[in-house]
Protein backbone atom coordinates (compact mmCIF):
# COMPACT_ATOMS: atom_id res chain seq x y z
CA UNK A 1 0.00 0.00 0.00
CA UNK A 2 1.29 3.39 -0.89
CA UNK A 3 1.80 6.04 1.92
CA UNK A 4 -0.05 9.36 1.83
CA UNK A 5 2.21 12.24 1.21
CA UNK A 6 2.44 14.98 3.87
CA UNK A 7 2.31 18.56 2.67
CA UNK A 8 5.49 20.41 3.07
CA UNK A 9 5.71 23.78 4.90
CA UNK A 10 5.18 24.98 8.45
CA UNK A 11 2.81 23.19 10.69
CA UNK A 12 -0.30 25.19 11.57
CA UNK A 13 -0.43 26.50 15.21
CA UNK A 14 -2.92 24.63 17.26
CA UNK A 15 -5.61 26.51 19.26
CA UNK A 16 -6.94 25.68 22.63
CA UNK A 17 -10.23 23.95 22.61
CA UNK A 18 -13.30 26.17 22.96
CA UNK A 19 -11.74 29.35 21.58
CA UNK A 20 -12.91 31.31 18.60
CA UNK A 21 -10.66 30.80 15.63
CA UNK A 22 -8.70 33.81 14.48
CA UNK A 23 -9.27 34.75 10.92
CA UNK A 24 -5.92 35.02 9.23
CA UNK A 25 -6.92 38.11 7.26
CA UNK A 26 -8.34 40.16 10.27
CA UNK A 27 -6.45 43.38 11.18
CA UNK A 28 -7.13 45.34 14.46
CA UNK A 29 -7.89 49.00 13.72
CA UNK A 30 -7.66 51.93 16.25
CA UNK A 31 -10.95 53.03 17.81
CA UNK A 32 -11.84 56.56 16.55
CA UNK A 33 -14.65 58.89 17.75
CA UNK A 34 -15.44 60.95 14.70
CA UNK A 35 -17.95 63.23 16.38
CA UNK A 36 -15.64 64.29 19.26
CA UNK A 37 -12.75 64.79 16.92
CA UNK A 38 -14.85 66.92 14.64
CA UNK A 39 -16.16 69.05 17.54
CA UNK A 40 -12.77 69.75 19.09
CA UNK A 41 -12.02 72.87 16.96
CA UNK A 42 -15.47 74.24 17.85
CA UNK A 43 -14.86 73.69 21.56
CA UNK A 44 -11.49 75.44 21.35
CA UNK A 45 -13.03 78.43 19.57
CA UNK A 46 -15.90 78.60 22.07
CA UNK A 47 -13.57 78.57 25.06
CA UNK A 48 -11.39 81.17 23.43
CA UNK A 49 -14.44 83.37 22.82
CA UNK A 50 -15.58 82.94 26.45
CA UNK A 51 -12.14 83.97 27.74
CA UNK A 52 -12.20 86.98 25.43
CA UNK A 53 -15.68 87.99 26.62
CA UNK A 54 -14.63 87.64 30.26
CA UNK A 55 -11.57 89.77 29.59
CA UNK A 56 -13.67 92.44 27.87
CA UNK A 57 -16.15 92.51 30.79
CA UNK A 58 -13.32 92.85 33.26
CA UNK A 59 -11.71 95.56 31.14
CA UNK A 60 -14.98 97.55 30.89
CA UNK A 61 -15.53 97.24 34.64
CA UNK A 62 -12.01 98.45 35.30
CA UNK A 63 -12.50 101.41 32.96
CA UNK A 64 -15.80 102.31 34.64
CA UNK A 65 -14.12 102.11 38.05
CA UNK A 66 -11.24 104.30 36.93
CA UNK A 67 -13.62 106.89 35.43
CA UNK A 68 -15.72 106.91 38.62
CA UNK A 69 -12.65 107.31 40.82
CA UNK A 70 -11.36 110.08 38.57
CA UNK A 71 -14.70 111.89 38.70
CA UNK A 72 -14.80 111.68 42.51
CA UNK A 73 -11.25 112.98 42.77
CA UNK A 74 -12.04 115.82 40.36
CA UNK A 75 -15.14 116.77 42.38
CA UNK A 76 -13.23 116.68 45.66
CA UNK A 77 -10.32 118.70 44.30
CA UNK A 78 -12.68 121.14 42.59
CA UNK A 79 -14.76 121.50 45.74
CA UNK A 80 -11.68 122.11 47.87
CA UNK A 81 -10.36 124.62 45.37
CA UNK A 82 -13.70 126.43 45.17
CA UNK A 83 -14.08 126.38 48.95
CA UNK A 84 -10.55 127.68 49.37
CA UNK A 85 -11.19 130.42 46.83
CA UNK A 86 -14.38 131.49 48.64
CA UNK A 87 -12.59 131.48 51.97
CA UNK A 88 -9.81 133.57 50.48
CA UNK A 89 -12.36 136.06 49.16
CA UNK A 90 -14.05 136.25 52.56
CA UNK A 91 -10.68 136.70 54.24
CA UNK A 92 -9.85 139.56 51.90
CA UNK A 93 -13.26 141.15 52.48
CA UNK A 94 -12.91 140.84 56.26
CA UNK A 95 -9.45 142.40 56.11
CA UNK A 96 -10.82 145.39 54.21
CA UNK A 97 -13.90 145.74 56.44
CA UNK A 98 -14.17 149.29 57.75
CA UNK A 99 -16.67 151.36 59.68
CA UNK A 100 -17.50 148.80 62.39
CA UNK A 101 -18.18 150.29 65.82
CA UNK A 102 -17.53 147.92 68.74
CA UNK A 103 -18.90 147.91 72.29
CA UNK A 104 -17.55 146.21 75.40
CA UNK A 105 -18.72 145.33 78.91
CA UNK A 106 -22.26 144.43 77.90
CA UNK A 107 -24.49 142.87 80.56
CA UNK A 108 -26.34 139.60 79.90
CA UNK A 109 -29.09 139.24 82.47
CA UNK A 110 -32.52 137.81 81.66
CA UNK A 111 -35.24 140.33 82.45
CA UNK A 112 -39.04 140.18 81.99
CA UNK A 113 -39.53 143.82 80.98
CA UNK A 114 -38.44 146.07 78.13
CA UNK A 115 -34.90 147.49 78.30
CA UNK A 116 -33.81 151.03 77.45
CA UNK A 117 -30.76 150.34 75.34
CA UNK A 118 -28.11 152.97 74.78
CA UNK A 119 -27.54 151.93 71.15
CA UNK A 120 -30.21 151.78 68.45
CA UNK A 121 -30.65 149.10 67.28
CA UNK A 122 -29.16 147.40 70.36
CA UNK A 123 -25.95 145.41 70.15
CA UNK A 124 -26.20 143.59 73.49
CA UNK A 125 -27.20 143.93 77.11
CA UNK A 126 -29.91 142.49 79.31
CA UNK A 127 -32.65 140.73 77.40
CA UNK A 128 -35.68 138.48 77.55
CA UNK A 129 -35.23 134.80 78.37
CA UNK A 130 -36.70 133.87 74.95
CA UNK A 131 -34.75 134.59 71.79
CA UNK A 132 -36.14 135.61 68.40
CA UNK A 133 -36.12 132.89 65.73
CA UNK A 134 -33.57 133.79 63.08
CA UNK A 135 -35.58 134.48 59.93
CA UNK A 136 -36.86 137.27 57.73
CA UNK A 137 -39.59 139.49 59.18
CA UNK A 138 -41.62 142.14 57.39
CA UNK A 139 -42.73 143.62 60.70
CA UNK A 140 -40.78 144.92 63.66
CA UNK A 141 -39.72 142.57 66.48
CA UNK A 142 -39.10 143.30 70.15
CA UNK A 143 -35.58 144.43 70.96
CA UNK A 144 -35.29 142.19 74.02
CA UNK A 145 -35.84 139.09 71.87
CA UNK A 146 -33.47 140.28 69.14
CA UNK A 147 -30.69 140.92 71.66
CA UNK A 148 -31.01 137.38 72.96
CA UNK A 149 -30.47 136.15 69.38
CA UNK A 150 -27.32 138.28 69.22
CA UNK A 151 -26.11 136.47 72.32
CA UNK A 152 -26.50 133.20 70.37
CA UNK A 153 -24.27 134.49 67.56
CA UNK A 154 -26.86 135.96 65.21
CA UNK A 155 -26.28 138.92 62.92
CA UNK A 156 -29.34 141.14 63.15
CA UNK A 157 -29.85 143.11 59.94
CA UNK A 158 -32.31 145.95 60.39
CA UNK A 159 -33.54 147.95 57.42
CA UNK A 160 -35.49 151.13 56.87
CA UNK A 161 -39.16 150.45 56.02
CA UNK A 162 -38.81 152.49 52.82
CA UNK A 163 -35.88 150.45 51.52
CA UNK A 164 -36.39 149.49 47.83
CA UNK A 165 -38.03 146.11 47.29
CA UNK A 166 -35.07 144.61 45.39
CA UNK A 167 -32.79 145.34 48.33
CA UNK A 168 -35.29 143.90 50.79
CA UNK A 169 -35.39 140.74 48.66
CA UNK A 170 -31.62 140.49 48.86
CA UNK A 171 -31.80 140.68 52.67
CA UNK A 172 -34.57 138.09 52.64
CA UNK A 173 -32.33 135.71 50.68
CA UNK A 174 -29.55 136.16 53.22
CA UNK A 175 -31.89 135.15 56.03
CA UNK A 176 -33.28 132.17 54.12
CA UNK A 177 -29.95 130.84 52.86
CA UNK A 178 -27.93 130.98 56.10
CA UNK A 179 -28.43 130.18 59.74
CA UNK A 180 -28.13 132.79 62.49
CA UNK A 181 -29.28 135.65 60.24
CA UNK A 182 -32.12 137.80 61.59
CA UNK A 183 -33.70 140.45 59.33
CA UNK A 184 -36.43 142.90 60.31
CA UNK A 185 -37.52 146.51 59.65
CA UNK A 186 -36.60 149.17 62.15
CA UNK A 187 -37.77 152.81 62.30
CA UNK A 188 -35.56 155.90 62.44
CA UNK A 189 -32.29 154.22 61.50
CA UNK A 190 -29.16 156.31 61.01
CA UNK A 191 -28.61 154.53 57.66
CA UNK A 192 -30.80 152.56 55.23
CA UNK A 193 -29.38 149.31 56.66
CA UNK A 194 -27.72 148.62 60.01
CA UNK A 195 -26.06 145.27 60.69
CA UNK A 196 -25.56 144.36 64.34
CA UNK A 197 -23.82 141.56 66.18
CA UNK A 198 -23.07 141.16 69.86
CA UNK A 199 -20.86 144.16 70.62
CA UNK A 200 -20.47 145.31 66.99
CA UNK A 201 -22.44 147.41 64.52
CA UNK A 202 -22.07 148.61 60.92
CA UNK A 203 -24.12 151.19 59.01
CA UNK A 204 -24.65 150.55 55.30
CA UNK A 205 -26.18 152.44 52.40
CA UNK A 206 -27.15 149.40 50.32
CA UNK A 207 -27.87 145.69 50.65
CA UNK A 208 -25.35 145.05 47.86
CA UNK A 209 -22.47 146.60 49.80
CA UNK A 210 -19.62 144.08 50.05
CA UNK A 211 -19.09 145.16 53.64
CA UNK A 212 -22.36 143.48 54.58
CA UNK A 213 -21.08 140.05 53.52
CA UNK A 214 -17.76 140.77 55.23
CA UNK A 215 -19.54 141.75 58.45
CA UNK A 216 -21.54 138.50 58.37
CA UNK A 217 -18.41 136.45 57.68
CA UNK A 218 -16.59 137.96 60.65
CA UNK A 219 -19.30 138.33 63.28
CA UNK A 220 -21.89 135.59 62.65
CA UNK A 221 -21.14 133.17 65.50
CA UNK A 222 -17.82 134.97 65.72
CA UNK A 223 -15.29 135.09 68.51
CA UNK A 224 -17.15 137.95 70.22
CA UNK A 225 -20.29 135.80 70.63
CA UNK A 226 -21.06 134.86 74.27
CA UNK A 227 -22.84 131.63 73.25
CA UNK A 228 -21.61 130.74 69.73
CA UNK A 229 -22.92 127.16 69.78
CA UNK A 230 -26.46 128.11 70.81
CA UNK A 231 -29.35 127.63 68.38
CA UNK A 232 -31.33 130.46 66.78
CA UNK A 233 -34.63 128.63 66.36
CA UNK A 234 -37.28 127.29 68.69
CA UNK A 235 -37.73 130.67 70.40
CA UNK A 236 -40.40 133.11 69.30
CA UNK A 237 -41.46 134.53 65.95
CA UNK A 238 -43.75 137.18 67.43
CA UNK A 239 -43.78 140.65 65.92
CA UNK A 240 -44.97 144.01 67.17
Amino acid sequence: MAKESTPSGPTPRSQPAGTRPIAPDRVDKPHIQPRRAERRPDIVRQRRAERLQAYERQRRQWLITRVAIGAVIALVVGGLAWGGFNQFQEWQAVRSLEGVVTYNDLTREHVPDEVAYGVTPPVGGDHNAIWQDCDFYSERIRDVHGVHSLEHGAVWITYSPDLPDEQIDRLRNLAEDRSHILVSPYPDLAAPIVASAWGAQLELDSATDDNLDAFIAKYRQGSQTPEPSAICSGGTNATI
